[in-house]
């Protein structure tokens, strides 16, 4: 069984782990109501994509038919 001859040092192992950040998640301002909400998304708060209403506002996005 292969067993490692000497201890990984905090270097090597933070070089080894050093792609492994989380990146930050992208966000825009709605062009209806100016709330942030996900690129491409439908916006939670008032229901429009794309300069039209999508979902009525207030209601929930689970049944939101997909464009």
């Amino acid at each position: 069984m292969a067993v490692p001859k000497r201890k990984t040092s905090p270097s090597r192992r933070g070089m080894r782990r050093s792609h492994q950040a989380l990146t930050p998640q992208a966000h825009a301002e709605c062009a209806n109501c100016g709330e942030l909400k996900r690129p491409h998304h439908v916006c939670a708060h008032c229901g429009h994509y794309d300069s039209r209403e999508v979902v009525e506002a207030g209601k929930s996005l689970k049944g939101a038919v997909r464009i």
